[in-house]
């Protein structure tokens, strides 16, 4: 039969996250405001599911959007966050492993995408040469302070296996305008990448696959990168270590929880993530 993705069925999916999480009550009191802090390319489905959550619990969601390596940072200077979703395992990761998170689990994907002016014409096919070309200017995120930047630069690194001293050419060209503390200005209410394209800042942009909007852009381009040199982006999820208030980090995890339901899971399919899935044949 050929090959094709289904999801985990729902009773495995929720029996894997509560084995990490632990067992929840079946009904919690309702709880002060819990805050989450999720990486900025999750700012429209989490929106949206916070909002759902809330009007289904009861229980207000702050939420604050980010890179996810500076959220990262304010968490360990000490401010109070009680979920964390990143857009990598490693931030997560981290704070687990100084006990201060769960253990994070993945609740979604997503890939690298490439979006550019209509007139560049760009393709998967011409991706890497179109980059290349001194003519050609194309931003970035930052890495280290943001996944988005470190999978860019992973980009890179395989780019130089499959044409010598391109993994150099590109780093040096990169134009880091997101992601970032000292990025370029942009003015407010305006998408950056967007921003940056249309006043020829720069010709291209390379990010996520996954959008603020469920609706393309029609003044834009955009290509998944070619296989050779896609990346795959796991995204983590956490619950910081709260125990003094349990009604408030027993509503943490009923919103860990409702992230992994089918419902959001759709929610998040239709901003561009790829949902928790496996490969699989019948």
């Amino acid at each position: 039969m050929p090959a094709h993705r289904r999801f985990l069925p729902q009773t495995m999916l929720f029996s894997s996250l509560l084995a990490v999480f632990g067992n929840m009550p079946a009904a919690a009191e309702p709880a002060a405001a819990i805050s989450v802090f999720a990486a900025g390319s999750l700012t429209g489905p989490f929106t949206v599911l916070a909002r759902q959550f809330t009007a289904a619990s009861g229980i207000p969601v702050n939420l604050s959007f980010g890179p996810a390596g500076l959220l990262l940072a304010r968490i360990e200077k000490g401010e109070t966050a009680d979920v964390f979703a990143s857009a990598n395992m490693e931030h997560p990761q981290k704070l687990a492993r100084e006990g201060k998170a769960s253990a994070p689990v993945i609740f979604t994907r997503n890939k690298l995408c490439a979006v550019a002016r209509p007139d560049l014409q760009l393709t998967p096919q011409n991706f890497l040469s179109t980059l290349l070309d001194p003519k050609i200017n194309f931003g970035t995120s930052t890495p280290k302070a943001d996944p988005g930047g470190d999978y860019t630069w992973m980009m890179f690194d395989r780019a130089g296996k499959l044409q010598n001293g391109a993994d150099q050419t590109l780093k040096t060209k990169a134009r880091q305008l997101v992601g970032g503390k000292d990025n370029p200005p942009v003015p407010a209410g305006q998408d950056a990448v967007k921003y940056f394209i249309a006043h020829r800042q720069v010709d291209a942009f390379i990010g996520y696959c996954s959008s603020r909007q469920t609706e393309p852009d029609p003044t834009l381009t955009k290509i998944e990168l070619p296989p050779e040199l896609s990346v795959a982006a796991d995204y983590g999820l956490s619950v910081l270590q709260q125990p003094a208030d349990a009604g408030k980090f027993n509503a943490a995890y009923r919103f860990a929880l409702f992230v992994l339901t089918p419902a959001a899971q759709q929610t998040l399919a239709s901003y561009g993530f790829a949902p928790v899935a496996t490969a699989g044949r019948q």
